[in-house]
């Protein structure tokens, strides 16, 4: 069994997903855009040569509900911090009319994709836009 990590926890968040298709159709178009990690410095320049940007948020959901036009998460893990170009990338999602936030584990992203996703026609979401969703043990939630 995998260490949870930032990854393993996604990776969990995204098998929910694929699992619940049937009950939320929409969930079908939920994507992970890897912009981030290590890579060889050649790799790197092609990369970001071909659009790759720092701080893009985890996972995104091109698919307007309730009065958002998309979903998109930050994932962290335990003590994970967040960087400013992604606090950057959030603000600039949230004020585009997207639902966008943090989500420090699973359990937190689910919750929110669950949300979204049953969304009806000009409702908002529960909880403030922007929000980071940390366990209160390792620091409070604030909204970015």
């Amino acid at each position: 069994m995998s260490k949870r990590s930032e990854a393993t926890e996604q990776e969990h968040v995204v098998s929910w997903c694929l699992h619940r298709e049937w009950k939320y159709p929409d969930l079908k178009w939920i994507h992970h855009c890897p912009n981030g990690g290590s890579r060889q410095v050649k790799e790197a320049a092609r990369l970001k040569a071909q659009g790759v940007k720092r701080g893009v948020p985890d996972l995104n959901l091109p698919i307007p509900k309730g009065v958002y036009t998309g979903l998109y998460i930050e994932m962290k893990y335990n003590t994970g911090s967040i960087e400013p170009e992604q606090k950057e990338w959030i603000k600039a999602m949230k004020a585009a009319g997207h639902f966008a936030c943090v989500c420090y584990g699973y359990d937190y992203a689910v919750k929110v994709i669950e949300e979204y996703v049953s969304l009806l026609p000009g409702a908002e979401m529960s909880m403030e836009n922007g929000i980071v969703l940390k366990d209160r043990k390792r620091g409070k939630e604030v909204v970015l």
